[in-house]
């Protein structure tokens, strides 16, 4: 079995400038050049102001599709997000539809500073209280789902992550970070959800967010994972992004949270991050592997 973000379908410069041409001819020329190769989607910049998304496996097509109908809904929330302006279809032996969005400045984050890091506590946790409170029976109109994964039902995924970290124990197993994380997964017990659910992003971690040349939090993409599920599940990005020190100033604006909710959230940073790690291991992105083991002392801390 391959990895989970191994493709099903490719899609090349080449014929994401045919597709795009087929389906826009307004936008001809046109130029694509790739941008990056997520679990499901390879996303190229176009003509230099639209991101173009395809997906490379046939789970992220439904996702992308809630997308096209969930994000045009959402208020302001004081952060960017991605709204889509096109509608691509199948075709050259590609067989999924496809989605273009305005380009929004920015980049992922790299070396950012702890101050640059705990700068982001205070908007980003004003984006989550707006984006939780939006009715639910709204994001259910928009044809969103409640989760069916089990994306933080501990029974199922405690043993994923001491998988995760009996591997990456084998691929580096002078790491302090490992380590640290293997002893981690090993003292888990299971903690239930919250039996109040909201609309959440799903995926909120450092390679969906977007920066600006002075580390400040400018946009918030990627949103194929958004779900009716469990607060915790977004409010992991205070234990991956945020220093210790800046979480107390997250949940003062956010709100405060159970001691269990805490745990919940801390994990689902810990377990994403993890995979990650493996991510960057796999594809020798040795920045990214550097950030995120960073990353990953910050949640366990």
């Amino acid at each position: 079995m391959g990895n989970p973000w191994s493709p099903e379908q490719t899609v090349s410069e080449s014929l994401a400038e045919k597709l795009i041409t087929k389906d826009f001819p307004e936008l001809h020329p046109v130029h694509a050049k790739l941008l990056g190769k997520g679990f499901d989607n390879t996303v190229f910049q176009v003509n230099g102001c639209y991101v173009f998304r395809f997906p490379r496996r046939q789970i992220a097509v439904d996702l992308l599709q809630t997308e096209e109908r969930l994000l045009p809904m959402l208020p302001d929330m004081g952060i960017a997000i991605p709204v889509p302006i096109f509608s691509g279809s199948p075709g050259f032996d590609y067989k999924w539809p496809y989605l273009g969005y305005s380009f929004l400045p920015g980049q992922p984050p790299a070396e950012l500073t702890e101050k640059q890091r705990a700068s982001m506590a205070i908007p980003l946790a004003k984006f989550l209280k707006t984006l939780h409170a939006i009715p639910v029976d709204k994001a259910l109109m928009a044809g969103v789902k409640y989760d069916c994964l089990g994306r933080l039902d501990m029974n199922k995924r405690i043993p994923m992550l001491n998988k995760t970290a009996e591997k990456l124990y084998s691929l580096r197993p002078e790491s302090d970070t490992i380590k640290q994380l293997h002893k981690y997964a090993e003292m888990l017990v299971p903690i239930g959800e919250a039996s109040e659910k909201c609309l959440v992003h799903g995926d909120l971690h450092l390679r969906n967010i977007l920066v600006n040349e002075k580390g400040s939090l400018t946009g918030i993409i990627d949103w194929g994972d958004t779900h009716i599920g469990d607060s915790a599940i977004d409010l992991s990005a205070a234990y991956s992004l945020l220093p210790l020190e800046a979480r107390s100033s997250f949940f003062e604006e956010y709100g405060q949270i159970s001691e269990e909710a805490s745990e919940l959230a801390r994990f689902k940073a810990v377990y994403t991050l993890a995979v990650l790690l493996i991510y960057g291991i796999d594809l020798e992105d040795w920045q990214l592997t550097r950030i995120i083991d960073k990353a990953l002392k910050h949640a366990m801390s």
